[in-house]
């Protein structure tokens, strides 16, 4: 099998998806299981300073192959997988040399890749496409990118007469539930700027991210046996679904929006009559924008709590992370060189916004420029997601590519 197919398959089948409720970091112990897989597997390649922290997070340094001072560039993915979707007992399904027709998937037949409605798949007549059996997520979101690095790592190691500079690997824990560099220790990490590989397709570049909250409302009823309940009970399972029915539906949820507007998303809903919990996804590229999301979720929750007195509901926002664009503008060779290294690599780079988020968001905030890479990703969070082998080999000529331009670049003032 093809060595970069062969890591990503294994990597796939390792459980890490991430667990909203786990007090623990990282949320599932699949993600210390990954992590110290892929640090072990460094330290194979050669690089001896590879360690797994108490926290997940896995760093390592490609060294220099160049004998003076160049910027030390990072490159970054995330090893857990989505909350949304199943990741346990993933069966990663290779088709190579790809026919082009619908794809029924084995262990749920009535998951079907259909040609007609993705346009991605479309394009993959002959190539190599992997997918779910069905009954899961793929984990290419965001293992593409972890296997893509260490394909690049162990491709820069065997060819030391490549010039560039010293290279930071950073593996990171339980991005997808908005916590990706919670315990990342930037001093540690010691780099310029930073990539992540954490895209769709090929030759793109994130440049632009949402700005993201998350939205808690807490909102308790009153309970009392069914047979007595008359004028006594209050349901808090109908007061959540007031709430969710008095949210936009038309505008201002991802059903009715794309390209640069923003929604209210809520994703998940628990509890029973005493009280329920629903968990809303804020999200838009004008970082201002948040804040009018918010105040209407509290507005429906006043109007709410008029309605019925004896109710509580309490809205609680807790900011995740925000646009990038404005800090990239702080090392305008991030995206400059991203560009090079693509059209070096034989593709037309496009400068993308993304109607999601990062790690390099939050790292972008704190300060540590980072865009985002293609590595192949199609159809996230879904049991219908997929990656495309030519991708992920383009992503690692890339990185390639992207270290030799760096390792020409005057050192940071």
């Amino acid at each position: 099998m093809n060595a970069l197919l062969d890591r990503f398959c294994r990597y796939v089948r390792i459980d890490t998806q991430a667990n909203e409720s786990a007090t623990t970091y990282p949320s599932s112990p699949g993600q210390l299981e990954l992590g110290a897989l892929v640090a072990k597997e460094l330290r194979t390649l050669g690089l001896k300073d590879a360690l797994q922290d108490k926290y997940g997070i896995v760093l390592a340094t490609i060294p220099a192959t160049v004998n003076r001072t160049v910027p030390t560039i990072a490159w970054v993915a995330h090893v857990d997988t989505s909350p949304e979707t199943s990741g346990h007992n993933v069966k990663p399904i290779v088709y190579a040399n790809y026919d082009g027709q619908d794809i029924v998937l084995p262990g749920d037949t009535t998951k079907v890749l259909r040609v007609a409605d993705d346009k991605d798949l479309a394009g993959m007549r002959g190539k190599t496409i992997v997918t779910t059996d069905g009954t899961t997520l793929l984990g290419s979101d965001d293992k593409s990118g972890v296997a893509v690095i260490m394909e690049a790592a162990a491709t820069l190691i065997a060819h030391p007469e490549l010039a560039h500079g010293p290279i930071r690997v950073c593996f990171t824990c339980d991005e997808e539930i908005g916590k990706g560099v919670d315990h990342l220790d930037l001093k540690k990490l010691d780099a310029h700027v930073g990539y992540t590989l954490d895209r769709g397709g090929q030759g793109e570049i994130d440049a632009e991210t949402f700005s993201a909250d998350l939205a808690v409302v807490a909102i308790e009823g009153v309970n009392i046996h069914p047979a007595i309940a008359k004028g006594r009970m209050l349901n808090a399972v109908r007061l959540a679904g007031m709430f969710i029915e008095r949210l936009p539906k038309h505008v201002l949820s991802p059903e009715a929006t794309a390209d640069r507007e923003g929604f209210l998303h809520p994703y998940r809903i628990e509890g029973g009559v005493p009280s329920v919990t629903l968990r809303i996804l804020l999200r838009d590229f004008e970082t201002a924008k948040l804040a009018d999301k918010a105040e209407l979720l509290r507005a429906v929750a006043r109007t709410l709590t008029l309605e019925y007195p004896r109710a509580r509901i309490d809205v609680k926002i807790t900011p995740q992370y925000r646009n990038m664009a404005d800090g990239l503008t702080r090392e305008p060779r991030a995206l400059d060189y991203a560009e090079e290294a693509m059209r070096r690599a034989g593709l037309q780079p496009r400068r993308t916004i993304v109607r999601g988020g990062t790690d390099g968001s939050r790292l972008t905030e704190l300060g540590w420029p980072t865009p985002n890479l293609s590595t192949g990703e199609h159809n996230l969070h879904s049991p219908l997601e997929w990656t495309c082998l030519e991708e992920m080999e383009m992503a690692v000529k890339v990185l390639v590519e992207l270290a030799q331009v760096w390792g020409k670049a005057q050192a940071a003032p």
